[in-house]
């Protein structure tokens, strides 16, 4: 499937996060929700971007904002990354990457020649009322979370 559009409305998900807590896109309405898809935890491009993310998180806190981490591993394997780390907010396991697939994530990769199908690191910004408002393709993890942070931002501004 094709990226997400900015406009579109984003699609449901109902997936469960370290602590085996289940979250679904409707029990967000009425407040912006950032979803960064990253390829696996406890790399250390994925640490980067996560422990960004946490250490923003008060600052998403104060405008009300949900943040989510979503890749395919486990459960038990987001949860030794969240304890790892000190993450406190969800990490999702899509395990059959079906929610993935549905933002256009789950995306044919190369390495070494080799080519497999893996997460493509994309995040997206929904606003209050379900749309997507802003895509940021191939993140560079560095300052990522102030960037997304800055676009929360401006959504009181619109």
């Amino acid at each position: 499937m094709a990226l997400i559009e900015p406009g579109t409305t984003a699609p449901a998900f109902s997936l469960p996060d370290q602590h085996g807590t289940i979250h679904t896109l409707s029990a967000y309405r009425g407040r912006p929700v950032v979803l960064f898809f990253y390829p696996k935890d406890d790399t250390s491009g994925c640490t980067k971007e996560a422990c960004g993310f946490r250490d923003a998180l008060p600052d998403f806190s104060k405008v009300q904002a949900a943040v989510f981490g979503v890749s395919i591993l486990d459960t038990a394997s987001k949860a030794k990354f969240a304890a790892k780390y000190g993450l406190t907010f969800p990490l999702l396991a899509d395990e059959d990457h079906a929610v993935c697939d549905a933002y256009g994530v789950w995306q044919e990769k190369s390495m070494y020649g080799r080519k497999y199908m893996g997460i493509a690191r994309v995040t997206y910004l929904i606003d209050a009322t379900g749309a997507v408002v802003r895509r940021w393709d191939a993140v560079k993890v560095e300052d990522h979370a102030a960037e997304v942070l800055d676009a929360v931002n401006q959504l009181g501004d619109r």
